[in-house]
């Protein structure tokens, strides 16, 4: 254990003294956090709504035929009363709960304005707004089409709500997506990196003849990675709550787990990128190709997966950030509990033990 442990420390040394191992660990970070820091729109499409109509008259029927009728919304379903709006987007399928007041047609012929409500799940601050700015319009325009004959121009002033993130920051949306990027860049890419540098300059098979047995010498590479990714997580979540206003609304205690088993899966993926890699290059470029590019494009991170082709929606499955970039929201913005998040739980789990598979049994078929 002793011999372990001085093997853990030099790999520590060996981190802080690579001038190109730092720049990647600590550099592209706030590169990344500058980078994505700002709004970016996106044309919403498929949205699912679920509609609390209190009037159930013609209006309301037409209005509500309308949006779905427009490409941007699918009909989930009808409530029963608002009380089960924070229920039903704590599921994480409906993104819009629209409530039309009682008696709507009468209200709107009589006074010539009646209430629309417009509740939206601002955990995504630009899905958010854009649910609610498509769904004041298409009402808007059938008011003046449909109804023109009204004295007043503006008949309807919908109330706008949004639920987790009330004002629409942007900061609630690529924290969480930053957070996963540079925990799979550090855990994967430096860990597939490092290992491989030892077998391209020869120093693996030294390492293999050690008193050291090979389960540790992989843990005792793949243990500063593990730290330090901790460590990441932790600052971030740190800057993003105190800094930035982020709520943790859910528990810290869930979130960190989470966030270990989602470090302990990238560090397994590293360890297979590895084990297939020739050399430092090869990794490099398994590990940008396979890992960096995927999780911007096809981790929701930046767009709907709605929106995606099929192909593509299907190719996200694969994908982990996916999955614990809907934990991170969960958990930070809706203060959903474990049962909320076991699906996707149970897949970096399961991920992780079929990284650790492969890559054990490459492992032992280059050794022989």
């Amino acid at each position: 254990m002793k011999r372990f442990w001085g093997f853990v420390k030099k790999e520590f040394f060996h981190i802080f003294r690579d001038v190109r191992t730092m720049i990647i660990l600590f550099g592209i970070p706030i590169a990344q956090l500058m980078l994505f820091g700002t709004v970016i729109t996106n044309e919403i499409k498929d949205a699912h709504l679920a509609i609390y109509d209190q009037s159930k008259d013609e209006v309301t029927q037409e209005i509500t035929a309308k949006l779905l009728s427009s490409g941007y919304f699918i009909l989930d379903q009808y409530l029963e009363s608002t009380e089960d709006v924070e229920a039903i987007f704590r599921k994480g399928k409906v993104k819009e709960v629209l409530v039309f007041e009682p008696n709507f047609a009468q209200t709107l012929e009589k006074e010539g304005k009646a209430n629309v409500q417009v509740i939206a799940d601002a955990s995504d601050p630009n899905m958010g707004k854009l649910l609610a700015s498509y769904t004041s319009g298409i009402i808007n325009d059938y008011i003046l089409k449909e109804m023109g004959e009204l004295a007043l121009p503006m008949q309807l002033e919908p109330e706008v709500r949004m639920f987790y993130n009330e004002g629409l920051r942007s900061v609630y949306m690529f924290v969480p997506g930053i957070m996963a990027m540079i925990l799979m860049l550090i855990s994967a890419m430096m860990t597939s990196i490092s290992i491989t540098r030892e077998k391209e300059l020869g120093t693996m098979e030294i390492l293999l003849v050690s008193p050291l047995r090979p389960v540790q010498i992989i843990l005792g590479k793949v243990a500063p990675y593990l730290a330090l990714s901790i460590i990441n997580a932790l600052v971030i979540l740190l800057i993003g709550h105190w800094v930035f206003g982020v709520p943790i609304a859910g528990s810290w205690v869930l979130l960190m787990a989470e966030s270990i088993l989602f470090i302990l899966m990238a560090l397994c993926l590293g360890i297979l990128i590895s084990t297939v890699s020739k050399n430092q290059m090869v990794a490099m470029f398994i590990s940008m190709i396979a890992l960096m590019l995927p999780t911007i494009l096809l981790s929701g991170f930046i767009f709907p997966i709605e929106n995606m082709p099929v192909p593509l929606q299907i190719i996200s499955h694969l994908m982990p950030p996916r999955w614990f970039i809907v934990i991170l929201k969960n958990v930070m913005l809706k203060g959903t509990g474990f049962l909320y998040v076991w699906k996707e739980t149970l897949i970096l789990l399961g991920m992780a033990v079929v990284f650790t598979a492969i890559a054990v049994r490459k492992f032992k078929t280059r050794l022989e």
